[in-house]
């Protein structure tokens, strides 16, 4: 794309002007000619076929008819005034109604003459009808010119921008002048070899099919060559970025396995590592020993071992001569990380201290003098940790857990505790689908865990209707009756008026009913009670005085009682898949069997009931993720949103999984060989790259 002419403004266009310039940019961030080009359409119409009257259905999204006007008339007064006109061809007769316009359009039409009637079809009093048609005159010679041979474009507009006569009709005339004027200057991005390589269209055919496609095939074509050339790109920068870093970032190098690994693997580790487990342990020793900074994203499912492997990570930090940190998003994750990792090392075997918003100042104090002289090696806190007065004598090793939810700044600070950037691991609990993570995170190295400890039972999963309420009572009481304790789980705390909910505050005056004093005690955690109130409420259900826990979502994340066998997630058909999935994964951490209750009302949405069934067919939380994926789209996925990553105009990463697949494994094959694209038959890419002629706003790619 000749990137002089596409960064013209947009007022410069025939037919747009400074009044119409002003609306695009404001309703739909269309500042220059590219812009508009890029403005693809959101669907095509097919007006290639005309049907006849007798066969119109009023279910048809539209219908294009050819009929010869019989007769015309304006009925009704003020507001029930309109302009109603018979039309007939040799089938039948179709009734047509304008409410707005009526003037206008009366004035236009002939009786006698035959029109081609556009527009979506209804019935009233048994008569076939349509409300507001496009209608043009018919002439056998006109219908190529006109274009009713063709998919016609259909584009999103707004009612600003149709005050200016811009709806999908007015954008089309625009786009087919830029068209028009500069398809000459839509140059060629990609090699030749790649073209030939993927079957790819030239670029400029592609973005004249993709707006005015002649037949299905060659918008086929053009949305295949424009989806390849965006994912293609998204990935060169991804990849082209972790080669950056790997020739920039030098990292520490970690040359042994020591006694700290050692003793911890014979003689502390409570359980055989899965091999999973080992293969990500291999990947990091292997990433620590290449004097390069590690840069590398745990995935692992709830109860799958990410802990222990980032642990052992650390040690192998610690036997090297470094200190080593994990950063936490909430103080009850911080608080569980720190529990876990105490409990695993034991008291005599290594360091480990605590710091967040709640850590006292006496006890800051201690804690800063150990960490600069380099005694505390292990540290585990909230973003508390990347204060500045925070100092570290050698920081080689950083955990960073749930990484979504910090930003990219606040990560940095921790780089810059150390001369050397530290190794970084960031480990997340919600499985991503391969290739949103080859999105979201394509310039980090990826390693999975995909097998839970040996030993661990799958979670029994159910789903109640509301009626068999009694019988999920009396399944409590037989839990309980053996030990176990149990969460109760609700979306909201208050009644709303707009969401037919169970609330937590009704939901507790029907437990009280059912489960009374003193042989069961409750209980009651949620958003608004104030910290303190929230530790001692949890408290008490991790020491077993009370035996069912009542919470809003509060407990998703950082709550590890193995005790705790039974979840029930009330109106479970008002949350999404991988919350259902992370508010499962609370339970089933001891050796007992563990049951999830997914209770909800009869009627369920299509999309309600495919999660509640996943739920119930499925423990894998890849699995899980990918329905997910499929039913809410990329762009909804936690975290996503600020990423800027999945601003995707053609590609779409749940139908264009495979075509992303193969742009990323091109990519890869050609920085194997060329990494600096210094290669004659790259260069076209080099410069491409560099200017931004691929319609791929960098600066959204963090």
């Amino acid at each position: 794309m000749n990137s002089q002419a596409f960064q013209t403004p947009i007022e410069y266009l025939k037919g747009v002007g400074l009044s119409r310039a002003e609306v695009l940019k404001k309703e739909l961030q269309i500042v220059n000619f590219e812009d508009l080009l890029r403005h693809f359409p959101y669907k095509h119409i097919d007006r290639t076929r005309f049907y006849k009257i007798k066969d119109i259905h009023p279910d048809w999204p539209y219908v294009q008819v050819i009929a010869r006007l019989t007769h015309k008339e304006i009925i009704g007064e003020k507001h029930t005034r309109r302009l109603v006109v018979q039309a007939k061809d040799n089938t039948g007769v179709i009734e047509l109604v304008w409410f707005q316009g009526i003037r206008w359009v009366e004035k236009t039409l002939v009786v006698g003459k035959a029109y081609i009637l556009f527009g979506k079809p209804g019935f009233f009093n048994g008569k076939a009808q349509m409300a507001h048609p496009e209608i043009e005159p018919y002439s056998a010679g006109a219908l190529q010119q006109k274009g009713n041979l063709t998919l016609q474009p259909a584009y999103n507009s707004t009612e600003k921008l149709k005050q200016f006569s811009l709806d999908s009709k007015g954008l089309q005339k625009l786009i087919a002048v830029l068209l028009e004027q500069h398809l000459k200057d839509i140059h060629e991005n990609l090699p030749l070899y790649i073209i030939n390589r993927f079957k790819l269209i030239a670029r400029a055919d592609a973005y004249r099919h993709i707006h005015f496609p002649e037949d299905t095939a060659r918008l086929n074509e053009a949305l295949h060559r424009l989806k390849f050339e965006e994912l293609f790109f998204l990935q060169l920068k991804l990849l082209k970025n972790k080669l950056n870093h790997d020739q920039k970032f030098k990292g520490n190098i970690f040359g042994k396995v020591g006694e700290f690994f050692n003793e911890f693997y014979e003689y502390k580790l409570p359980f055989a590592l899965t091999n999973s487990q080992k293969r990500v342990l291999k990947e990091i020793r292997q990433d620590t020993q290449r004097g390069v900074q590690m840069n590398r994203l745990l995935q692992g499912d709830v109860g799958s071992g990410k802990t222990v492997v980032a642990l052992m990570s650390m040690l192998i930090a610690i036997d090297n001569g470094f200190q080593t940190c994990i950063m936490a998003p909430t103080e009850i994750l911080a608080n569980q990380h720190y529990q876990t990792i105490k409990e695993l090392v034991g008291d005599d075997f290594i360091e480990v201290a605590l710091l967040t918003g709640s850590t006292s100042q006496k006890a800051r104090r201690v804690l800063h003098e150990r960490l600069e002289s380099g005694q505390l090696k292990i540290l585990i806190g909230t973003h508390a940790l990347i204060e500045d007065k925070v100092q570290y004598q050698n920081l080689g090793f950083v955990v960073i857990d749930e990484q979504h939810r910090f930003g990219v700044e606040q990560r940095s600070k921790l780089w810059r505790k150390n001369a050397i950037p530290p190794h970084i691991l960031v480990m997340t609990a919600t499985p991503i689908p391969r290739t949103l993570a080859m999105t979201l995170y394509g310039d980090l190295d990826i390693s999975v865990i995909d097998e839970l400890p040996a030993g661990r039972k799958p979670i029994q999963t159910v789903h109640f209707y509301e009626n068999q309420r009694l019988r999920m009572f009396g399944f409590m009481k037989q839990e309980i009756a053996k030990g176990r304790q149990i969460y109760v789980v609700y979306p909201l705390i208050q009644e709303s008026e707009k969401l037919d909910l169970k609330n937590l505050t009704d939901g507790i005056d029907v437990m009280a009913h059912e489960f009374p004093l003193p042989d069961y005690r409750i209980s009651i955690v949620h958003g608004k009670l104030k910290p303190a109130e929230k530790q001692f409420e949890m408290n008490r259900f991790i020491k077993g005085e009370t035996q069912i826990m009542v919470a809003t979502t509060v407990i998703e994340v950082g709550v590890n009682i193995p005790n705790a066998s039974v979840m029930i997630i009330e109106n479970a058909e008002r949350f999404g898949l991988s919350q259902l999935h992370q508010l499962r994964g609370r339970v089933g951490r001891g050796a007992e069997q563990s049951f999830c209750i997914l209770m909800s009302h009869h009627k369920l949405s299509h999309d309600g009931k495919t999660r509640l069934d996943t739920m119930v067919k499925t423990n894998n939380g890849f699995e899980i993720a990918e329905i997910d994926l499929q039913l809410r789209g990329p762009g909804n996925i936690e975290g996503t949103q600020q990423s800027g990553v999945l601003d995707l105009k053609v590609a779409n990463l749940v139908t264009d999984q495979e075509l992303l697949i193969q742009a990323r494994k091109c990519v890869e094959d050609i920085f194997e060989k060329d990494p600096q694209l210094a290669l004659p038959e790259n260069q076209i890419l080099h410069h491409s790259f560099q200017t931004k002629g691929h319609g791929l706003s960098w600066n959204k790619i963090s």
